[in-house]
């Protein structure tokens, strides 16, 4: 008896790009140490790989002064063996990471005292998007997606995200938008992060903060392993409550309430007479310049 014809469905074949926190002064203080993080997160990419033999994982490591590929499963190498023991992809994987970690701690020693602790967030999105965006134009039958686990130090303040990082990655969010690109985000920090709670939202991917870390690869499988196509159909976890606070351009800093220029919608906290983005003059300063030329037209001539 002939065996059915194998089909391939588009639904069936996924393009996932991992976007992965080192940051060492967030996992210096968690409670769940990197290494571990690590095992969950390298047993979830090799599930994916196993689903479809056409799958793809790209993972990207983020850290605080810098970002940078250090894993692609399209490269013929990263699928074999190596003495039958470890697979080549996580010894590579591991080779990388650790080549990225010495790099951007010695860049972190040449940062300024004072500054925010938050991981290259914007960074490491736009390059996931370009690869995403390339990949679907060689293999048009991918369904992409961006999943970044994690999490951002957060500072004093009490604010997980780095705000001078705002415009730069709400631009990335529109950009995946756009582009039906979901950003999937797996949070493990104290505090939540409003950056990928918007980036899930705006783009209808999941987010996720799980409660207990010993059974992460169980979160990593039942919700992030999910294709696009069996998300129509599965009952995910739907966000409670979505901080859409933004960051003003003049100070970086998280505000509640502030001022819009209706031309270039730069976000400013204080009132200014005119807007630092695209120069157009608001409306009050608008007014005064008006009165003081009418003032000038009624000034009689001696």
């Amino acid at each position: 008896m002939a065996s059915a014809p194998s089909k391939l469905y588009a639904d069936d074949v996924s393009l996932v790009v991992v976007l992965l926190d080192t940051n060492p002064f967030f996992w210096s203080s968690s409670s769940l140490s990197f290494s571990q993080f690590l095992s969950h997160v390298l047993a979830f990419l090799n599930a994916i790989l196993t689903l479809n033999q056409l799958n793809q994982v790209v993972v990207i490591a983020t850290g605080y002064n810098s970002c940078d590929y250090v894993f692609d499963s399209s490269s013929d190498l990263n699928r074999s063996f190596e003495n039958g023991r470890m697979p080549v992809m996580c010894s590579s994987l591991l080779q990388k990471l650790e080549e990225f970690l010495i790099k951007d701690e010695q860049l972190s020693k040449e940062e300024p005292e004072g500054k925010i602790k938050s991981s290259l967030f914007s960074g490491s999105l736009s390059m996931a998007l370009c690869c995403i965006l390339s990949g679907v134009l060689m293999r048009h039958y991918f369904f992409d997606r961006v999943f970044r686990s994690g999490a951002l130090h957060p500072h004093p303040r009490g604010s997980p995200d780095g705000p001078e990082q705002y415009v730069a990655i709400m631009n990335a969010i529109f950009s995946a938008q756009r582009s039906s690109v979901p950003i999937d985000s797996c949070y493990l920090g104290s505090q939540n992060s409003a950056f990928l709670q918007q980036a899930s939202y705006i783009t209808g991917g999941v987010h996720h903060k799980p409660q207990n870390l010993d059974g992460l690869f169980q979160y990593l499988m039942t919700i992030f392993a999910t294709d696009l196509h069996s998300r129509s159909f599965i009952h995910l976890p739907k966000p409670v409550g979505v901080d859409f606070r933004a960051s003003c351009f003049c100070h970086k800093s998280t505000i509640d309430m502030g001022y819009i220029c209706s031309v270039c919608l730069s976000i400013f906290c204080k009132h200014h007479k005119k807007c630092s983005t695209c120069g157009s003059v608001f409306g009050q300063a608008q007014s005064e310049a008006a009165s003081a030329s009418d003032k000038k037209r009624k000034t009689p001539e001696t």
